[in-house]
This record gives structure tokens, C-alpha cells and sequence, in this order.
């Protein structure tokens, strides 16, 4: 008798012994992929994590969408043993946007996903497709994008993608996947010793007993890190203050009670991020953009503290709302999931440094260019008197100074990581260059301000528009240049988001300008 005959054959004594004949097809499925199964050990691309963390990335990857009774774990439990023959109704959807890949799928107008059995079939004319593709183009990426999903798919399906802890091994380190693991010895023992059990789900489930016994359950606080969904109570909490400042603006005891609470949480989500990747949170997108709010709320509360004003800690917590809305809904454009390093990139004192004063840095600036846009809205909507738009203006200037400051500093740490990593203090690199421009733009707005060569009514626009160097050196090097030796933090999906803020916010400078060009104060 071979391992899928008697897969087969125990699937139906587990279905006939615990009931499930008269259930559903999904019950059934259910029950030979239990809930049980989220917290299963395994290693993914030489990082130790839960099944659940692993699914649930999986299926973001690979543009899905998980709905109805199943969980993700379940989902990719079934997935993959798809490979082993045991049947499921699974019928997997990604979403096509490109034009001439959905033109390649045969998509029709109305149809916005293709199936992953649909995509199966065409994986051959895809990676001929792309062979014949020789530019580097937006046409080339998609088709590259969906044929890595289809390879990744594909390798689930076969029971290739998914691995266990094997203690038969002296050294304890050995990680088969799970096509290799389940082996007809295996199985027929569990089934021996567990007769009125699923033998496949007891054989996959005595791997994580084995492996607490051996090297602990320490690895479980990332599964219940992601559980928590943390980002989103810290979004919950930021509103939650923003509305006590608006509401309790003579309360200064509850507004530092909700503004300090919010600081704690987000300070435990990034403490709890670092021991789960055993590094600085500052290596990708998702956690530089979670990064700056978090250091410009900590600027807001440490400045408004030091010149006793609350209108410091009001616009860190409104940034810091941005960023949060960013990290909660535009998983399409930054990964949240935590990956092993690049060598450049691990145990370098420099490169923390570094990034984070650099990324501090942009909160800062960021504070400059809410509290900027916040006093256009103001005067052209609301109206504003001149002694308050100096006021305002003299914030602006304090944030500014902050912000150029630190990104001096980073500039000149990043040359110090450069020598390190590269053997050279400087090399034009687009993320060098664009960081340089940014300095010498901002120096130039304060160096303007400061001499009077600006004055109020231009000082402010001009600081508004100057993030907009900010965001292409942030994010419009990764998403739109992607070339260069940071190329470790290329992304995909932020070049609509790059594009719609540089429309809006230049829209938004010229309709305040012609609407302030004669401007009567109140």
C-alpha cells in the first residue's frame, strides 16, 4: 500500500469515525485542517514562524483574499495538501490590473480576478512571454509579478512551500517539507497509536510538541503580535486622541492621558517588532512610514513639552494618524511582513543609526508640512489674522530646524554606513542624491527665513510644497526609480500614491496661492 492510498483510505475512516459523512464538503475540509494548526512551527526562508503568520503573508503575496468559514491557515492547510491528493473545493482568485496581461489572460471587461487553475494552464506562455521580453518596462513587471505568483502557488499546491520540525535528526535543525515529511512510515505509526484521530493532521501536530519540548514557544509571541492587530487599535487610539484635543482643549490632563497612551501602545508594538525580527524596525517601507509617525508623535509630545505648546503635540498626532492609516490600508503597496536581511543590511551599528535619524528626521518635516498645509486651509477657507499666521509661521520655523537638523545628521551617518558597507563615503546614489536635494532644499527655505529673504506669506507655501522632495527621496526612489544600491527596499504599488499626492498637493499650492494673492487679514 503507498502513502496516497492510504491517505485516501484514512481520510474516509477519520470521515466515517468522527461523523463527518453527514456534514459539509467545508466541515469536512475543517476538520482535516483544524484551527489547531496557526500555531504549528515552521521555517520560511530562514526565519522560524507560526503557520498562521506564514499563511497569512502567503495569501498577501499572492493578491487573495481570504472570506467565508475558512481561515488562512485553514486555506493554505488544504492548499497544500492538494499535493498529497486530498480533495478540496478551493477555488483561489488574484486580482489583473494591467492592461496588456489582462489582454494576455483573455480577461474579459467585467472580470477583474483570474483563477489560479486559469492561471496554471497559461504558466508556460507566460514564462515564454517573458523570455521574449527583453526592455524593462511596466508591461514586463506585471507579467513578472504574476508568474512569480503562479511559481509560488504552484509551490504550495505540491506541498513544496510548507515545513516541519523533524526530531528524528541528532542536530535538531533538520526542516523537510511537508510532502517529504508525511511519509508512509510516519503516517501508518500516528494512525497506530492514534486510531481515532486524522493520522495527517496528528503527524503534523506532534512536530510542534516536539518542537516546544526541544527549543520552547517563544516563537508564539508573533502569532499572537499579529492576532493582536496592534496597528489597528494604535489608528483607534490616535483618533481617540485627536478628538480629546479637539474636544478637551482646556483639559490638559486627559489630552497627555490619550497622547501618552497612544505612545505607549505604538512603543510596544515596535519593542514586540523587535524581538520578533531580532533587529531595528527600519529595513522596509511598511516600517520606516510605522517608524516616522511613531518618532514624530515622540517629537510632537518631547517639543510641545519643552516650548509648553500643544500645538506640536496636535500635529504629530495628526501625522502620525496618516501614517497609521497607511500601514492599516495600503497593504497593497507596503508589506508588513518581517523577512531576513540582506548581509549588507545585518548587525551594522551605522545603518540603525543611520535610517533612524533619517526617518525621525522626515516626521519632523512632515510636522512642518501639516501644520504649513493646515494654516493654507485655514486662511483660505476660515480666515486668519496676521499676528496668528505669524505665530503659526514660528512653529512651522521650529519644526523645520528640527527636522534639518536631524537630516543633516543622517546625510552625514549615511556616508559613515557607506564607507562600512561599500568602501565609500559617497557614490550618487539615487537614494544618496535625493537626500542630498532634500537637504540643500530645505537649508535653503531656512537659510531664507532666516534672513528675511522670505517672508511669511511665501515661507509657508514654500515648506508645503518642499515635502514633496521628501516623499520622492522616501518613496519615489524605491517605487519609481528602483535602481541603485539600496535595492533592498524596492517595492511595488506606490507609484499611483506618489502620483496622487504630488497632483493634490500641487493643485492644492496653486489654488492657494491665487486665492491668498490679495489676501485681507481678519
Amino acid at each position: 500500500m503507498n502513502l496516497k492510498t492510504l491517505i485516501s483510505l484514512t481520510i474516509t475512516l477519520f470521515c466515517l469515525l468522527s461523523q463527518h459523512c453527514l456534514a459539509s464538503s467545508q466541515n469536512i475540509q475543517a476538520g482535516l485542517c483544524p484551527k489547531g494548526l496557526d500555531t504549528l512551527p515552521i521555517l520560511q526562508n530562514g526565519r522560524l514562524k507560526p503557520l498562521y503568520v506564514h499563511a497569512k503573508e502567503t495569501f498577501s503575496l499572492l493578491g487573495i483574499k481570504i472570506k467565508g468559514p475558512l481561515t488562512p491557515t485553514q486555506t493554505y492547510c488544504l492548499l497544500s495538501l492538494e499535493g498529497l491528493k486530498v480533495p478540496n473545493d478551493l477555488n483561489l482568485q488574484t486580482p489583473i490590473q494591467h492592461i496588456k496581461l489582462r489582454e494576455f489572460l483573455e480577461l474579459k471587461d467585467d472580470q477583474k480576478t483570474i483563477s489560479f487553475k486559469s492561471l496554471l494552464k497559461k504558466a508556460e506562455k507566460l514564462r515564454i512571454k517573458l523570455v521574449k521580453m527583453k526592455e524593462d518596462t511596466s508591461e514586463k513587471k506585471a507579467f513578472q509579478k504574476v508568474f512569480n505568483k503562479v511559481h509560488l502557488y504552484n509551490s504550495i499546491r505540491t506541498a513544496n512551500d510548507w515545513t516541519l520540525f523533524d526530531k528524528d535528526k541528532k542536530d535538531g535543525v533538520t526542516w523537510p517539507v511537508l510532502g517529504s515529511y508525511l511519509t508512509e512510515k510516519r503516517v501508518k505509526a500516528t494512525f497506530e497509536n492514534y486510531p481515532s484521530e486524522n493520522p495527517i493532521v496528528k503527524t503534523i501536530l506532534l512536530t510542534k510538541t516536539d518542537y516546544i519540548q526541544k527549543l520552547g514557544d517563544q516563537y508564539l509571541v508573533e502569532y499572537h503580535f499579529v492576532k493582536a492587530d496592534l496597528p489597528f487599535w494604535c489608528l483607534i487610539l490616535s483618533l481617540v486622541t485627536l478628538a480629546s484635543m479637539t474636544l478637551f482643549r482646556k483639559k490638559v490632563g486627559v489630552v497627555l492621558i490619550f497622547s501618552s497612551a497612544t505612545f505607549l501602545l505604538q512603543l510596544a508594538m515596535m519593542i514586540l517588532r523587535i524581538y520578533i525580527s531580532g533587529r531595528a524596525p527600519i529595513t522596509n517601507m511598511y516600517e520606516t512610514v510605522f517608524f516616522s509617525g511613531f518618532g514624530c508623535l515622540a517629537l510632537g509630545l518631547f517639543i510641545g513639552h519643552l516650548k509648553k505648546e500643544k500645538v506640536f503635540v496636535f500635529i504629530g498626532v495628526g501625522y502620525n494618524i496618516l501614517t497609521l492609516l497607511m500601514i492599516n490600508f495600503a497593504d497593497g503597496m507596503l508589506n508588513e511582513q518581517i523577512s531576513p536581511l540582506v548581509p549588507v543590511l545585518r548587525d551594522n551599528f551605522w545603518l540603525s543609526t543611520h535610517v533612524t535619524t533619517i526617518i525621525v528626521s522626515y516626521g519632523a518635516l512632515a510636522m512642518s508640512w501639516v501644520l504649513g498645509n493646515s494654516i493654507l486651509v485655514k486662511k483660505c477657507f476660515f480666515g486668519i489674522t496676521k499676528e496668528e499666521e505669524k505665530y503659526l509661521s514660528e512653529k512651522v520655523y521650529t519644526c523645520l530646524k528640527w527636522g534639518t537638523i536631524l537630516l543633516a545628521a543622517g546625510v552625514i551617518l549615511g556616508g559613515v554606513w557607506a564607507d562600512y558597507s561599500w568602501g565609500r563615503f559617497w557614490g550618487w546614489d539615487p537614494k544618496e542624491t535625493w537626500s542630498l536635494i532634500v537637504l540643500c532644499i530645505y537649508m535653503a527655505i531656512l537659510h531664507g527665513r532666516s534672513t528675511s529673504w522670505i517672508p511669511t506669506k511665501r515661507f509657508i507655501p514654500l515648506v508645503s510644497g518642499a515635502f514633496m522632495s521628501v516623499i520622492m527621496a522616501w518613496f519615489g526612489v524605491n517605487y519609481i526609480l528602483a535602481s541603485g544600491l539600496h535595492s533592498y527596499g524596492f517595492s511595488e504599488g506606490g507609484a499611483i500614491f506618489i502620483g496622487s499626492f504630488f497632483a493634490f498637493q500641487t493643485i492644492f499650492l496653486i489654488f492657494a496661492t491665487l486665492k491668498t494673492k490679495n489676501y485681507d487679514y481678519a
